[in-house]
């Protein structure tokens, strides 16, 4: 049986490490590989469903080395978080002797191109996007300081090192994994285009029942008769929210049935006070949180969703975990183009593209909403299947570990 050491710098207690981790995870080990999973957790999140996450990886056969995310101070908790993550690496190589090291991200990759190159081990480099040029985009590092013109500086140089020493990559997106092969130095480099995928069997619209979806209307104090448009996820950062609410707030001038289901973790208090600043009735919006369990019964109410996201030079790597869930459910999206999402939206007829927020271009998106509810359920979420089926996804997975690890050209585990 072969052993994989996968790293992330995610926790496996936040949502993400729930919906784009264990799954495939669980996947690859019916399939005869043998995990340990090093993760940072943030200690109120482990603290609420750290039990469950160990219940589930006791489960799938999946050895677990938690470790604790360090917040402050900036600079030296990330330096701090490294240093723990290396001598965990190497304890747990010591114990288990890997063959293959998953890594998802940067700093992770950091610690498996480390590990190649002091024992062999093979190096899957799982980008999930452009994260030094995410930290400049998002504003997190300012390239008018020196301090973080470096930093940058040199994760770019790990960016090149990470691609051109790995045994295998993962791009979530064709539009970033063009990008790389259209540099010279990357040109001949093999890359596995893998988006986020969602569980659909989980995320399916024929699971709800009608009963369900009038039972989620009254607790939430939906009129029966209304029609939803649902925005899902965190409110501002990436996520163009007054936009989102320009857009909606036009909606519901020529549609006046529409109300509008926001479903986040954010304070709904602060997302009401966007929401009024862009015009939209009180009566006309709705905010609460859903679990992930809760997830398909809150989105089996809705006719559509609306996301927006920052359309930064970044955000070409991106694949929005989101558009795949609400596929699922056969619900139609009205998006911009990052990433994928463009040629998608083109292919499958899914959804309207608005890439320009100014009032013409959301008025010609609200035009083109009639369109969009002719769209059956059953056509958006057979595109799903074809596009972002998780076990698809994990077959993907599978084939690339296979031909890394029955590649001769790199030794393992010697020491």
């Amino acid at each position: 049986m072969k052993k994989v050491l996968y790293i992330t710098y995610d926790g496996l207690t936040d949502p993400l490490g729930q919906s784009q981790i264990l799954p495939y995870l669980r996947h690859l080990s019916q399939q005869g590989y043998q995990f340990t999973i090093l993760s940072f957790e943030k200690k109120a999140r482990y603290q609420k469903e750290g039990a469950l996450i160990k219940s589930i990886t006791e489960s799938y056969g999946i050895n677990w080395a938690p470790l604790f995310f360090t917040a402050n101070p900036p600079i030296l908790s990330k330096m701090y978080d490294r240093h723990q993550m290396w001598q965990t690496v190497l304890s747990l190589h010591k114990k288990h002797k890997f063959d293959l090291t998953h890594c998802r991200s940067y700093i992770a990759a950091e610690m498996g191109l480390r590990l190649k190159q002091r024992f062999g081990v093979k190096f899957l480099f799982d980008m999930r996007g452009f994260w030094a040029d995410e930290k400049v985009d998002n504003g997190q590092w300012n390239l008018k300081k020196p301090l973080y013109k470096y930093i940058y500086q040199h994760y770019k140089k790990k960016e090149a090192e990470f691609l051109l020493k790995a045994d295998g990559i993962v791009s979530l997106t064709q539009a970033g994994k063009e990008y790389i092969l259209g540099q010279k130095a990357y040109r001949n480099l093999s890359i596995s285009v893998i988006p986020c995928c969602a569980d659909l069997q989980h995320f399916n619209y024929q699971a709800v029942s009608e009963e369900e979806v009038n039972k989620q209307k009254a607790h939430l104090g939906i009129p029966a008769q209304a029609k939803v448009i649902t925005y899902l996820g965190s409110v501002g950062g990436w996520y163009m929210t007054k936009e989102m609410f320009d857009f909606f707030a036009l909606l519901s001038a020529k549609y006046p049935e529409y109300v509008m289901l926001v479903l986040t973790k954010d304070d709904p208090e602060i997302v009401k006070q966007e929401a009024e600043r862009s015009g939209v009735l009180p009566e006309k919006l709705f905010v609460t949180y859903s679990t992930r369990q809760q997830l398909p019964a809150y989105l089996g109410m809705c006719e559509s969703s609306v996301f927006f996201i920052r359309p930064t030079f970044s955000k070409k790597a991106s694949s929005p975990t989101k558009h795949a869930e609400l596929m699922g459910m056969g619900i139609p999206v009205v998006c911009n183009d990052i990433g994928d999402t463009g040629n998608i939206i083109h292919a499958t007829q899914t959804g309207i593209l608005i890439n320009k927020f100014d009032r013409e271009e959301l008025v010609n998106g609200v035009e083109q909403y009639e369109r969009l509810q002719e769209v059956s359920k059953a056509t958006i979420r057979a595109s799903a299947q074809q596009l972002f089926d998780l076990e698809a996804g994990s077959e993907k997975y599978l084939q690339l570990y296979r031909t890394i690890l029955e590649n001769p050209k790199a030794p393992t585990n010697y020491s």
